[in-house]
C-alpha cells in the first residue's frame, strides 16, 4: 500500500467542533445565535465519534443549571429534559460496615446542591443536538475526527473525519472511505477529558507550559431501576471512605431520578499508588455495602459505563487558544471536583469561545489566536469558581481523605467562599502525573476481591455488554504501544502490569502458555469503552488512545 496521502474531499465550513458534547453543541448554538442577532451567516459542523449524540456521554449527573440558562433562557419551556430536582442532599462517611452521617458538617454553599437537577446527561445533549440543528447547525455522528489538517504555517485549519474500510494490518477493505477534510477558519475542540487531537495540541502548541499536571479520576457508573417502594425522586447521596483506603482519593454518588432510576457510580482518583488496585473491583464490592444495597434491592441493573474525569482544576488549565482554534469543556479541564460538576462550565466555555470566534469572523479574521477567548476566561465564572476550589484536590492527595479531603478542605472551601478566593494554604500545586504516582508491585500488598454474586455486583465481560460496545473487529487496534516490549519487558515485573486491572473493560490481559510461563500481553479493543484510562494511568507512558472508526464503542441509554 502506497505512503502517500489519500486524496479526500474538502468540506469548508466557517467553524468546526470536535465533540457533541456540552461544550461543543453549546458552540454550536451559540455560534447560530450570534450570526442570526447580526444578521449574518456562520457555517458550523459538530463531528461526533459516537454512533448517536450521547452515545459516548457519561455523567452522573446532578447538573447546574446555570450554563444552560445564559445558553437558552426559556430550556425549561422547550422542554429541556431536566425534570427531576434535587429534594435531599445527603453526605455520608463509610466504613466497612457501618456509616456516618456527616450531612449535618456546615457545608459551603457551593457543595450543597439545592436548585440543581438530576439528569442524563446524555439526553441533554441529545436535546441539545436538536435545538442546534433547528438553528442549521451540520450535525455529524458516527464521524471520528482521527487527524488535524494543518496549513503550511502550522495553524491548524480543521480535522479529518470519517475514515472506514481499513483492516487490522491496514490495508483497504471493499468498503474503504479515505474520509473528508472539514475545514473551518476556526477549529474548536470539544473531545471531553484526555482528547486525542486535543492532547496533540496540547503538546505540539506548549499549551501546557506554566501549568500544573492534569489530574484525572476514572468514573464508573451504573444505571438501575428500582422498584417503586425504593425510588426517592430527587435523592442525591455522596460518600466518602470505603472501599478505599484513606490514602486512595475518591468517593461515590447515588442519584434517585426519572421513571425510577437510580444512577450509582465511584470515582477514584488516578494518583493512587497501589498497582494491584482494581476501581472496577472497588465499584462492585462498594455496592454490597448496607448503606448502599438498600438502594438497589429489587432492581435491575440496565446500563454501564466508564470515563476518565478531569480533576486538575485551576492550576492544570492549559493556554486556551492556538492557532486556528481553542479547547473548551473537558478539553480544557473545567471540572469543579468538590462539585463533582462540569457541564455547566463546558457550556459556558463553549458561549465563551463562540463569542470570540463570532467576533473574529465578523473582523474578517481566520486562523489566529482566539486572545479574546483566553481574556474572557480570566474574567469568567469558570475561573473564579475553579479558584474558589483550587486546594481540594492536592490536600485531598497529600493529607488523605479523612483529614485532607473532609477536615482540610471544608475549612478552605469555607474560607474561599467567605474571603472572596482567598485561601490560607495560597495555591497548592499537584507535582507528580497520575502515572508518575505508580508504585512499584513489591511494595504495596495484593487486594483480593470477592467475585461478584450476579445480583449486586458483576464482571466486567458483562458490564461491557450492557455497555451496548461495539466495534468493527477488523480495523487496526486504535490502543497504540509505543514499544510493544514495555509491557511484557518492564510493567510486569515492575508494576504487576496494571493494565489489566486499572482498565474497566476487560481490555487488557497478560496470557500466560500451559505451563504457566512465556507471558503474552494481549489488547482485546472490541472491549473499549473509551474511558482513556490506559492513556493516563500506564506507568510507562506507553500506551496511546486513539479514536477507532466512528460509531464504535458504547451506546449509553439515559447515561
Amino acid at each position: 500500500m502506497s505512503d502517500a496521502a489519500p486524496e479526500r474531499e474538502t468540506m469548508e465550513y466557517d467553524v468546526v467542533i470536535v465533540g457533541a458534547g456540552p461544550a461543543g453543541l453549546a458552540a454550536a448554538i451559540r455560534l447560530k445565535q450570534a450570526a442570526a442577532a447580526a444578521g449574518e451567516e456562520i457555517t458550523v459542523a459538530v463531528v461526533e465519534k459516537g454512533s448517536e449524540v450521547g452515545a459516548h456521554i457519561l455523567s452522573g449527573a446532578v447538573i447546574d443549571p446555570a450554563g444552560l440558562t445564559e445558553l437558552i433562557p426559556d430550556w425549561k419551556a422547550k422542554g429541556a429534559p431536566l425534570e427531576t430536582p434535587v429534594s435531599k442532599d445527603a453526605f455520608i462517611y463509610l466504613t466497612e460496615t457501618g456509616s456516618v452521617d456527616i450531612s449535618w458538617l456546615p457545608m459551603p454553599p457551593e457543595i450543597k446542591n439545592h436548585g440543581n437537577y438530576i439528569a442524563s446527561l446524555g439526553n441533554l445533549c441529545r436535546w441539545l443536538a436538536g435545538e442546534a440543528e433547528a438553528l442549521g447547525v451540520e450535525v455529524y455522528p458516527g464521524m471520528a475526527a482521527s487527524s488535524l489538517v494543518k496549513g503550511e504555517d502550522g495553524v491548524v485549519k480543521g480535522v479529518v473525519a470519517g475514515v472506514f474500510g481499513v483492516g487490522k494490518t491496514g490495508e483497504h477493505k471493499p468498503d474503504y472511505q479515505p474520509g473528508m477534510e472539514l475545514h473551518g477558519r476556526y477549529t474548536l475542540l470539544a473531545e471531553g477529558a484526555r482528547g486525542s487531537l486535543s492532547k496533540i495540541v496540547q503538546a505540539e502548541q506548549d499549551l501546557c507550559a506554566g501549568a500544573e499536571p492534569q489530574k484525572y479520576g476514572i468514573g464508573l457508573k451504573e444505571l438501575w431501576q428500582v422498584p417503586e417502594g425504593v425510588f426517592r425522586p430527587g435523592y442525591v447521596q455522596h460518600t466518602f471512605g470505603w472501599p478505599l483506603s484513606d490514602d486512595v482519593g475518591g468517593g461515590s454518588f447515588l442519584y434517585h431520578f426519572g421513571d425510577r432510576y437510580v444512577a450509582i457510580g465511584l470515582v477514584v482518583h488516578l494518583n493512587y499508588a497501589n498497582p494491584w488496585l482494581s476501581p472496577f473491583d472497588e465499584f462492585q464490592r462498594f455496592k454490597h455495602h448496607p448503606a448502599i444495597a438498600k438502594n438497589l434491592q429489587g432492581g435491575k441493573r440496565i446500563s454501564y459505563g466508564a470515563r476518565a474525569i478531569v480533576e486538575g482544576g485551576f492550576q492544570s488549565v492549559p493556554k486556551l487558544a492556538f492557532p486556528g482554534g481553542a479547547l473548551i469543556g473537558d478539553s480544557a479541564g473545567f471540572v469543579n471536583l468538590p462539585r463533582i460538576k462540569g457541564s455547566h462550565s463546558a457550556i459556558r466555555s463553549g458561549i465563551l469561545a463562540a463569542d470570540a470566534v463570532a467576533a473574529a469572523l465578523r473582523e474578517g479574521r481566520s486562523g489566529d489566536v482566539l486572545t479574546a477567548y483566553e481574556e474572557a476566561y480570566q474574567a469568567s465564572a469558570i475561573r473564579a469558581e475553579l479558584y474558589k476550589v483550587r486546594n481540594a484536590k492536592p490536600l485531598w492527595s497529600r493529607f488523605g481523605t479523612l483529614v485532607g479531603g473532609i477536615l482540610l478542605s471544608g475549612i478552605d472551601l469555607w474560607s474561599t467562599h467567605i474571603l472572596g478566593g482567598f485561601s490560607l494554604f495560597g495555591t497548592m500545586g499537584h507535582g507528580k502525573t497520575d502515572a508518575a504516582a505508580t508504585g512499584l508491585a513489591k511494595d504495596h500488598p495484593r487486594i483480593a476481591y470477592p467475585k461478584p454474586d450476579g445480583v449486586l455486583s458483576f464482571d466486567k465481560l458483562s458490564s461491557v455488554f450492557v455497555s451496548n460496545t461495539a466495534h468493527d473487529e477488523d480495523q487496526p487496534s486504535h490502543l497504540k504501544l509505543k514499544d510493544p516490549s514495555v509491557p511484557i519487558a518492564v510493567n510486569l515485573p515492575l508494576y504487576g502490569e496494571p493494565a489489566r486491572l486499572y482498565c474497566p473493560a476487560g481490555v487488557y490481559e497478560v496470557v500466560y502458555d500451559d505451563k504457566g510461563e512465556d507471558p503474552r500481553f494481549v489488547i482485546n479493543a472490541a472491549n473499549c469503552v473509551h474511558c482513556k484510562t490506559c492513556d493516563i494511568k500506564d506507568p510507562s507512558q506507553n500506551i496511546i488512545w486513539t479514536t477507532p472508526e466512528g460509531g464504535g464503542g458504547p451506546n449509553y441509554p439515559n447515561m
